[in-house]
């Protein structure tokens, strides 16, 4: 049924027969040369030189005060939400539409998410969505904002860069500073993606980036964590060490730390990453430029970046009528050698977060019905 979609992308990543995956990592750089320096040097776990290069590499590209690199994006993201003041029993609003990381990290602290809608312009967390939930179910308390129907307070919210696309930041920021509400930048998925010219996960007194082996820049397994504040980014980084305090021979530790800090040899291929970072954007966004244009002609719609943005289109998408054709588009793909995979199942679905607050969900509803990934991985 969807031979020639097929056939088209077999043809742009110059595949005839082959099996295409939806995203791989391309290591055409200095990647060995790296990983065999940090094998020469033994400097393999977490000291070395490309751990501290390519928080450099990182903070310079993305604009942000400071980068302090982590095990994995996850743990990165639990570490930013401590960061930020969220303990035990707190509430941090969310978008249902996202990987389990970003509910999983305010799990992590023993918080609750509330799940609101995204916005059908950017398939991230919705501004007026947010603001309308908090108008009828938020109170103002000192200088804290509290869940009127729980009465725990209401800490953080979490976006997410749906696929490289950035929210509406300024909005949402105006909503989070009304309420007193800390904004944790989920931009894992977005590396290379700016807001209004402003890098993604630099709005925030923190946001978290992912160097899974499947983003657009990887290290095997990877976070990073983007500061503005340069204190609080030392205080980060002296956490992810175990907080232990710098001595000769003394092991002293001064707080509960984390064993969170990411090995040399990881970082290492990072850097070679980084190196090319510009020209894998400039490759992917060409690659949606012919996405876009292919399914124009198939009157099918395309997903496309949202006004004021510069999305780095990690994943593409394609949005089909209705869950039936998804389906079908999703077998006849597979079953013929090219990866396409469906939206994240809602979070308010699993069973481990079917019992959270949440707003009316219909926006990010549409899209589990109809969205697909299209393979997009860097083409040489």
């Amino acid at each position: 049924m969807y031979n020639d979609v097929i056939q088209f992308i077999r043809t742009i990543f110059n595949e005839p027969n082959g099996f295409i995956p939806l995203h791989a990592p391309c290591l055409a750089g200095n990647e060995k040369a790296y990983l065999n320096e940090c094998i020469d040097t033994t400097f393999v776990s977490s000291v070395g030189k490309f751990a501290d290069r390519f928080e450099k590499m990182i903070a310079k590209f993305t604009g942000a005060k400071k980068a302090v690199v982590c095990v994995n994006g996850t743990n990165a993201l639990h570490l930013a939400l401590r960061l930020v003041g969220v303990e035990q029993n707190d509430e941090v609003i969310t978008q249902p539409l996202t990987f389990i990381a970003t509910a999983n990290a305010i799990a992590y602290c023993d918080a609750h998410p509330v799940f609101i809608d995204v916005d059908k312009d950017t398939m991230g967390l919705s501004p007026s969505k947010m603001n309308e939930w908090l108008e009828e179910h938020a109170e103002i308390k000192g200088n804290a904002c509290f869940n009127k129907l729980t009465q725990r307070r209401i800490k953080a919210c979490v976006p997410m860069h749906t696929f490289g696309h950035p929210v509406h930041l300024d909005e949402l920021m105006q909503v989070c500073n009304e309420y007193r509400i800390e904004l944790v930048e989920d931009a894992a998925e977005s590396l290379g993606s700016f807001y209004k010219g402003k890098h993604t996960g630099t709005f925030g007194k923190t946001g978290v980036l992912s160097f899974n082996g499947n983003k657009i820049v990887t290290t095997g397994g990877g976070g990073m964590l983007l500061f503005t504040d340069e204190e609080l980014a030392a205080y980060a980084k002296h956490l992810t060490t175990q907080a232990k305090v710098p001595h000769r021979w003394e092991f002293v530790h001064d707080h509960i730390g984390y064993n969170y800090r990411m090995p040399n040899i990881n970082a290492a291929l990072g850097c070679a990453q980084m190196e090319k970072i510009n020209e894998f954007v400039a490759n992917k966004r060409d690659l949606a430029q012919k996405y876009s244009a292919y399914f124009k002609e198939k009157e099918m719609d395309f997903f496309i970046e949202p006004k004021d943005c510069s999305s780095n289109y990690w994943l593409n998408v394609v949005l089909l009528n209705n869950r039936e054709e998804r389906t079908k588009f999703l077998t006849c793909t597979n079953d013929n050698g090219v990866m396409t995979r469906p939206v994240w199942q809602l979070m308010n679905r699993l069973p481990m977060f079917k019992d959270c607050q949440h707003g009316d969900l219909s926006n990010a509803e549409w899209f589990e019905e109809r969205a697909v990934n299209l393979p997009s991985s860097v083409r040489l």
